[in-house]
């Protein structure tokens, strides 16, 4: 190649969210990379509705800026819950512009109280297999009978030509919301190793899938 790096050269950069810059634009961010973001997150807001009692407590894993907790912020303040957000980095904690408190600590050393809902949103995809099947057993675990799990992350390819095609989807989708094809490229190739999508088995047979586009996806989860 005429910059002297070979083929399989790793590139420049690797995704993560430690980084001020990352933790100002992200917002701007994923509404680029995921044109589906805001519908999604009100299919969320929707759902936890319906498992938010009074005085409760949530929990949002992986919270960000607070985009989830901002979309549930009336049902919050109307029941008078508790929302508890769980945010690895400190710089996107800093950011965090919605209801409720932060905690900063990553997801898979949390110590969760009994709770009624635990949403993860775009989330366990940044946590290691290793340490992945722990995570979602302990927030089973956590919830009360009558509350609920609601996880939203990208998941494994299916077989055959039907993956192509979903695939194409979601690159078809982000071309058409204006984002750069380089761009597009650029950010798959720096969550390499950084990034990875679930498996069916993973999430549970008792799941009931309630959205999906290309190859992300929301389940929802009842306890017992």
């Amino acid at each position: 190649m005429s910059n002297g790096q070979s083929f399989f050269s790793p590139p420049p950069g690797e995704w993560t969210f430690k980084g001020k810059a990352i933790a100002e634009a992200f917002d701007q961010h994923v509404r680029e990379q995921l044109p589906w973001y805001d519908l999604a997150t009100a299919s969320v807001a929707h759902i936890a509705r319906h498992y938010i009692p009074t005085d409760g407590l949530i929990y949002d894993v992986g919270c960000s800026t607070g985009n989830i907790g901002r979309a549930i912020a009336d049902t919050l303040s109307s029941r008078r819950a508790r929302l508890v957000g769980i945010e690895a980095s400190a710089e996107m904690a800093a950011k965090y512009a919605g209801p409720g408190e932060v905690v900063i600590s990553p997801a898979e050393t949390f110590d969760f109280a009994p709770c009624d809902l635990i949403v993860s949103f775009l989330t366990l995809m940044f946590v290691p297999p290793a340490q992945r099947i722990g995570l979602i057993a302990k927030m089973r675990d956590a919830v009360r009978p009558g509350g609920a799990v609601v996880i939203f992350e990208k998941v494994e390819p299916g077989s055959g030509y039907p993956a192509t095609v979903l695939w194409r989807l979601a690159l078809a989708g982000k071309v058409q919301a204006g984002v750069d094809p380089a761009e597009i490229v650029s950010k798959e190739l720096s969550l390499s190793g950084v990034q990875r999508p679930l498996s069916p088995a993973e999430i549970g047979p008792d799941a009931v899938e309630f959205f999906r586009f290309g190859d992300f996806a929301g389940w929802l989860i009842e306890a017992a």
